[in-house]
């Protein structure tokens, strides 16, 4: 729904709530005509005697119907809301993440620079399925993202541990040969994932000038949960917490549909 749809809903529910809560006040705090022709003769009109300050007292009923009147407006601007879109659980995680992001960027406020990117030779004869032609073009990531994994890297490095670019962008024909490959390799088909999208990187650790992708080696393990506990830090998710273990795995949070929504 379009942001001004939502704004004229809310108007139209705030007006009748309103008018609601108009017609409770004349219904049970405004004094009877009959009464005030009796005042303007001076004829004394009985007091109640549950009545404060000289005001008529309000029953039960008057409280249940202001409070009625209340839940009906309170529930009618919720219900807008909700159908609108404009409050669920997606958007918060990424509005959250938003704010993470920002704040990075107010105690981080220098530009990092990319890395140069690695040779492709590299990359051959790894784990990974033909590795040596995936995309490292960090100008293919979004801008906002590529940041938050270049400060990653920094704090990883000032912990004793280089990583480098394995596969940021990953296009959908690729996507799909690698889903292709079987469930150990990824169990997202084209455009379920978010390198589609430039909002995920894979990340492999560089010892002694040489890839080490294979968590079954200790120092490669101590490294990749460096990451983990990096990435978490910076409001980033870890692969590593999934059933499906990807410990080299980074990506934005949030939901696809939410992170597309924000965007806008």
């Amino acid at each position: 729904m379009r942001p001004d749809s939502v704004v004229f809903l809310i108007c139209l529910v705030l007006i009748a709530t309103f008018f609601a809560l108009f017609w409770v006040g004349l219904r049970f705090f405004k004094v009877g005509l009959e009464e005030t022709g009796k005042a303007a003769l001076s004829v004394p009109i009985p007091r109640d005697p549950s009545a404060k300050n000289g005001l008529p007292s309000i029953g039960s009923k008057s409280y249940l119907a202001l409070m009625g009147a209340l839940l009906v407006g309170g529930g009618g601007v919720g219900m807008v809301l909700m159908f609108s879109g404009a409050v669920s659980l997606e958007p918060l995680s990424a509005f959250e993440m938003d704010r993470q992001v920002h704040i990075q960027g107010a105690l981080n406020p220098e530009r990092l620079v990319p890395p140069p990117v690695m040779p492709p030779s590299l990359f051959v004869g790894s784990e990974r399925l033909a590795l040596e032609t995936a995309d490292r073009d960090w100008g293919h990531l979004n801008p906002v993202f590529a940041q938050s994994v270049l400060r990653l890297l920094a704090r990883l490095q000032e912990r004793g541990y280089v990583f480098v670019l394995l596969e940021g962008y990953r296009s959908p024909e690729r996507q799909d040969l690698l889903a292709d490959a079987g469930a150990h390799v990824t169990g997202a088909r084209a455009f379920q994932s978010k390198h589609q999208f430039g909002f995920a990187v894979d990340l492999a650790p560089l010892r002694e000038g040489r890839l080490v992708i294979s968590e079954r080696e200790p120092w490669a393990m101590a490294a990749y949960q460096a990451l983990g506990e990096e990435s978490e830090r910076g409001g980033l998710v870890w692969g590593g917490r999934w059933w499906f273990k990807d410990y080299g795995h980074v990506e934005i949070a949030g939901s696809l549909a939410a992170i597309s929504r924000a965007e806008k």
